[in-house]
């Protein structure tokens, strides 16, 4: 194997393709990033059994072949480099590396041992921006549940219905939903499917590299979605990752999603979080409750601890319905604040005892749910 590519593109593919690698005692060779040179195409290519990673280099194939080495090895040594043409050649088992007057060989793994990236068909695929992806997936990973008591909770719900995409992240205490919009360019039905969390946040990773650098590719881009029975591809650009889908049956999530409320309250989306987390000081350690109390036009925001103190501060608000009150984790809330673009907000409230409502002012689609502390 013989092959010449630029150090910046270079360095750019091994940092995107570098997450995929994993320890594993018995196959340490996934440990390592495949290099394969065939017909002028260069691919890295990473995996950890669950995730596939192939980035697709540009460059110039002198001679065919495939080698593997030491992920972090060739990261490191690749990113202090110049930037000029560097030349990769395996030769007796080792890879040699020359850049300018850096000259160096590093020890590898025959390509013979590393595991095969499944296949997933690209004939049928799903098609978003890059930007609307980026935004709805982080919007709502920060909820998925930690815990794998519940397998199904681990990862995201993908929902695809007609024009639409549905994401869904949920650990029981809060839940997260945003709807975009997408292109079925395929025959498939409509259909829903779990993402590992490590996944999503491999996917979201991906898409920020590329938008760091280019912001037009984050208006103009395009991801592309293919699904097989139980795999999952995204293509962005000239990255290809390919991951297990989790097998189970997502909750009925749309149970506990109140339809109706008996006081709604609009306020300042800064007004209401700058307010939560300067009570939020003094709330309780481990239970992080603030009690949020609706009437007259105000939301009185309150948290005591018999270490710290107390607080209160009122907030003007456009409230319609009974008084109410309900007592939350903050740090809840605070996470679905910050995931409204809008400047106002939109609480919907039952009762102490019955899941908030959290929207944007004039926005149907993003939903967040919090649980109330029962007290």
């Amino acid at each position: 194997m013989k092959l010449i590519s630029v150090q910046e593109n270079l360095k750019k593919g091994l940092l995107i393709v570098s997450h995929g690698t994993g320890k594993n005692i018995n196959l340490p060779i996934l440990n390592n990033i495949l290099i394969k040179a065939y017909q002028n195409t260069i691919e890295l290519i990473s995996t950890n059994l669950e995730i596939g990673i192939i980035h697709k280099l540009r460059g110039k194939v002198e001679e065919d072949g495939e080698f593997t080495v030491d992920a972090k090895i060739i990261t490191e040594y690749v990113n202090l480099l110049p930037s000029e043409n560097v030349e990769i050649e395996e030769v007796d088992g080792e890879l040699k590396i020359e850049c300018d007057n850096f000259k160096t060989k590093v020890k590898g793994e025959s390509a013979k041992e590393f595991p095969l990236i499944p296949t997933v068909a690209q004939d049928n695929y799903y098609s978003c921006s890059v930007g609307e992806l980026k935004k709805a997936l982080n919007s709502v990973a920060f909820a998925v549940s930690n815990s794998e008591n519940r397998i199904e909770l681990s990862g995201v719900l993908f929902n695809f219905e007609d024009d639409r995409l549905t994401l869904v992240a949920t650990d029981s205490y809060r839940l997260a939903e945003k709807s975009i919009a997408v292109k079925a360019n395929n025959n498939f039905n409509n259909q829903k499917l779990i993402v590992p969390a490590r996944t999503v946040q491999e996917v979201l990773r991906i898409l920020s590299n590329y938008n760091s650098e280019d912001l037009n590719f984050e208006v103009n881009g395009e991801v592309k979605i293919s699904i097989s029975d139980n795999q999952i591809l995204f293509t962005i650009d000239s990255v290809e990752l390919v991951s297990r889908l989790i097998n189970g049956q997502y909750p009925d999530y749309k149970q506990i999603i109140p339809d109706k409320s008996k006081t709604e309250i609009t306020t300042s989306k800064q007004n209401l979080s700058r307010a939560v987390k300067a009570v939020a000081i003094f709330s309780k350690t481990g239970i992080n409750d603030v009690s949020l109390e609706f009437k007259n036009n105000k939301i009185i925001i309150s948290a005591s601890s018999g270490q710290s103190g107390e607080s209160r501060v009122d907030v003007d608000a456009e409230i319609t319905g009974i008084d109410n009150e309900v007592a939350i984790n903050y740090r809840y809330l605070v996470d679905g604040l910050n995931n409204i673009t809008s400047d106002k907000v939109k609480l919907s409230v039952v009762s102490n005892n019955t899941p908030c409502v959290l929207t944007a002012d004039k926005d149907d689609d993003y939903l967040y749910v919090v649980m109330p502390i029962r007290q």
